[in-house]
């Protein structure tokens, strides 16, 4: 197929080969474990099958990579890609300001295996830059970030890393690959928990990660150990989501967009992160390389109990995970940092009263009003 620039048609057309057989528009599902090895050794667990390798396609063209993996779900996309890259000795420089489950996986697994991590403040990277050890090996990033919004200076990261001859890698969940494509400003590793707009209807688990194909070939030789694949029903699934990624991200930038203004005019909240207000700290570093939308993600701190406010809302379903169709709202403190203890939560800002919105593609002036009747 003639390259492409346009997500929209990228979305649709790349990797969907369609039926070579009897001529259909979508491709078929290949549930075989066993194929004819003269030519190429395909197997589920190499990743490397048809249904796979079409969902890759399809994120590698979004995200302006050359190749890529699916996985079983983003913590395998993250932690296989990390333990692809890092022996003992190693050490790994995080941003401190992360979703719970990387938080939780860097205290727990990295120390088992003898590798060293470091959380540090990304917002002065001059800070950041002399947390860097002779022994780190990897750096790590996620912005916008899980649940505070935190914007992350990509290019600013990059270079750095450049400097040091260090690998970088970052979760690119919150933003999507239709929002911001993290190669592009000089990152190695783009990583996505599938599970939210990827699958974007909140019945899907898988994770992706894209990079170079030398990269890709290095992370996919521990994969290959770790079994971290996603079978053909699945992946078939992930390949049609995707065909309607660009035209859902958009209504949802929309709609987020919509929903923060409102809440920032409103009095029974106290503070509202979304990277697309302008009086957000960093929002010209988001507006620079979010170059197609903010996101569909936002928090808020509410001043009144929130479990009161949650029962309220009707439209609005309480509910871990994110990216769907439909309107979610969840308490961190409960849910995705719910490992983390107190202190822990203190640190990275996380109070009990806030409420992290991931917003659908419903209406956005019923959802405001849903909004309203609960306050």
């Amino acid at each position: 197929m003639k390259k492409v620039h346009s997500k929209l048609t990228q979305s649709v057309h790349v990797g969907s080969v369609g039926d070579p057989q009897f001529g259909g528009l979508v491709n078929p599902i290949y549930p075989s474990s066993a194929y004819d090895y003269d030519t190429l050794v395909r197997y589920p667990r190499y990743f490397n099958t048809p249904n796979q390798t079409a969902v890759v396609q399809k994120v590698a063209a979004l995200e302006n990579a050359e190749d890529g993996l699916l996985f079983s779900s983003g913590m395998a996309a993250i932690m296989t890609s990390m333990f692809a890259l890092l022996k003992s000795g190693d050490h790994v420089l995080f941003q401190n300001d992360l979703y719970g489950g990387t938080h939780h996986a860097a205290l727990t697994e990295l120390k088992r295996y003898g590798i060293e991590h470091t959380m540090t403040d990304v917002t002065d990277l001059k800070n950041f830059e002399r947390a860097i050890r002779p022994n780190t090996k990897l750096i790590f990033i996620e912005t916008p970030s899980n649940p505070l919004l935190k914007i992350t200076d990509i290019g600013g990261v990059a270079k750095i890393a450049r400097k040091y001859k260090i690998t970088t890698i970052i979760d690119n969940t919150f933003a999507s690959p239709v929002n911001q494509n993290p190669i592009d400003f000089g990152i190695d590793i783009a990583t996505h928990s599938g599970t939210k707009y990827i699958g974007g209807h909140s019945d899907l688990c898988c994770g992706v990660a894209v990079a170079s194909k030398k990269l890709i070939e290095k992370i996919r030789a521990s994969a290959m150990h770790f079994g971290g694949s996603l079978d053909a029903h699945a992946a078939y699934l992930v390949e049609r989501s995707l065909k309607t990624i660009v035209i859902r991200v958009q209504q949802q930038n929309k709609n987020a967009m919509a929903i923060a203004r409102f809440l920032s005019a409103e009095s029974k909240i106290n503070a509202v992160h979304y990277p697309g207000l302008k009086d957000h700290p960093s929002y010209a570093i988001a507006k620079r390389q979010m170059k197609n939308g903010f996101g569909g993600m936002l928090s808020f701190e509410i001043k009144s109990d929130p479990e009161k406010f949650l029962k309220k809302l009707k439209l609005i379903r309480k509910a871990v995970s994110l990216g769907g169709v439909e309107s979610t709202i969840a308490q961190p403190v409960k849910t995705s940092h719910a490992k983390l203890t107190a202190q822990e939560r203190k640190e990275a800002g996380i109070s009990d009263k806030l409420l992290r919105l991931s917003v659908g593609i419903e209406d956005a002036a019923e959802l405001i009003n849903d909004i309203k009747q609960a306050l």
